[in-house]
């Protein structure tokens, strides 16, 4: 059950009348199609594939990149507010469309002419999906110490390992892979895009997650996947800066979709609490629930602005990587926050599955932990402001 019909339009700072057309069309596609069967979609655990291709053949997974390869050329400042429209429909769509983009960063920013050209169109408007591999079993923040390993072998590589937690694991088109070439840490591992039918690569059962349960996440397991040298993504020994340089941009999704489901959960709230009568007045009267409702607003500007401050900075050319790390953490975090916030004013029914609000909660728990937990987010922050730690 839900009282509010979808989030309300947000006073919007765009930069083109062909971006306000974008987010109008956003708008109305989310409360048309995503939003109305997100509930029991979710709580089905079906991953909307057909909507992924609408999305793909209106342009809309390929808005940060180069027109010339099949991209909207929008700057990211535009791009994360459509993120976060799509995330306050449904954060698996919402979701889906940042770790999309992310899989495609690797070919668009460090690929050859040669690949961009011949792959780049495909993955961006072709109705095809991709998914982003460098987490394992045993290598989760610390990512330098990945273990699948890629062997030359003639024009060949051939990789071996597990990856895990891969969002669209079993289902992408394409993977982009960091395996292991050379010497242990960060200077041994190169970046490879392979194929989602690969002969070799298969998919474990989905992770059974508290929320996000349309979204499946799970481990790859590549078993002597062969991979043309075409395939490689840089140079070898280049990808852990061509991992790294991804997730600052994917960081800026992970916050915008943050800020998408915190502005859903303040809507329920506020249309709950407007509604409901207690004491002879609307529960909106009181003003304890006034000032939460103050406090939560408040919040998610102030997440809103840091997060398109830091895209600024990426569509000016400059360094953003701090403040990606700011704004996923401080996003993050501010969904955890309001959606609690929002359970909590919702009462009783904030605790049912009636309601959406606890579904949000849920969602808020899991971007507090992807691409990078928000303690990683802590040391990126403090190493950019004092330097590396002694020792």
């Amino acid at each position: 059950m839900t009282l509010a019909p979808g989030p309300k339009p947000v006073p919007r700072r765009l930069p083109t009348e062909e971006a306000r057309d974008l987010m109008t069309l956003v708008r109305e596609l989310s409360r048309r199609e995503i939003q109305p069967v997100a509930a029991a979609e979710e709580e089905a655990g079906r991953f909307p594939r057909e909507t992924f291709g609408r999305l793909s053949s209106m342009g809309l997974l390929a808005l940060p990149y180069a027109e010339e390869f099949g991209g909207g050329d929008q700057p990211y400042e535009v791009y994360l507010q459509v993120l976060e429209e799509l995330a306050a429909a449904r954060l698996t769509v919402g979701l889906g469309v940042s770790v999309h983009t992310l899989a495609c960063h690797a070919v668009a920013a460090f690929g050859t002419k040669e690949q961009r050209t011949e792959h780049l169109p495909a993955m961006l408007g072709g109705g095809k999906l991709g998914a982003y591999c460098l987490s394992e079993p045993a290598a989760g923040s610390d990512a330098a110490a990945l273990r699948t390993r890629a062997v030359r072998d003639g024009d060949e590589w051939v990789i071996d390992g597990t990856k895990a937690w891969i969002t669209h694991g079993g289902i992408a088109d394409f993977c982009t892979v960091l395996a292991r070439t050379g010497e242990p840490g960060p200077r041994g591992i190169t970046a490879f895009l392979v194929p989602g039918d690969a002969p070799g690569l298969s998919a474990a059962p989905p992770e059974r997650k508290m929320g996000v349960t349309g979204s499946p996440t799970a481990q790859l397991h590549f078993d002597g996947v062969r991979v043309p040298d075409a395939r490689r993504i840089g140079e070898e020994g280049q990808g852990f800066t061509i991992a790294l340089a991804a997730l600052d941009s994917g960081r800026l999704g992970i916050a915008a979709c943050a800020i998408g489901v915190a502005q859903a959960a303040l809507e329920e709230a506020l249309a709950f609490t407007s509604a409901r009568k207690q004491f002879g007045r609307p529960v909106a009267d009181f003003q304890g629930v006034r000032f939460m409702l103050a406090d939560m607003a408040t919040q998610i500007e102030a997440g809103r602005a840091l997060c398109l401050a830091a895209a600024r900075l990426r569509d000016a050319g400059e360094p953003f990587s701090a403040q990606a790390a700011m704004a996923k953490l401080f996003c993050t975090d501010t969904a955890m926050r309001v959606t609690g916030d929002a359970v909590q004013l919702l009462g009783g029914y904030g605790y049912t599955a009636d309601f959406p609000a606890e579904r949000y909660l849920r969602e808020a728990k899991m971007l507090q932990i992807v691409e990078g937990t928000n303690q990683i987010q802590r040391m990126v922050i403090a190493r950019h402001l004092a330097g590396p730690p002694a020792g």
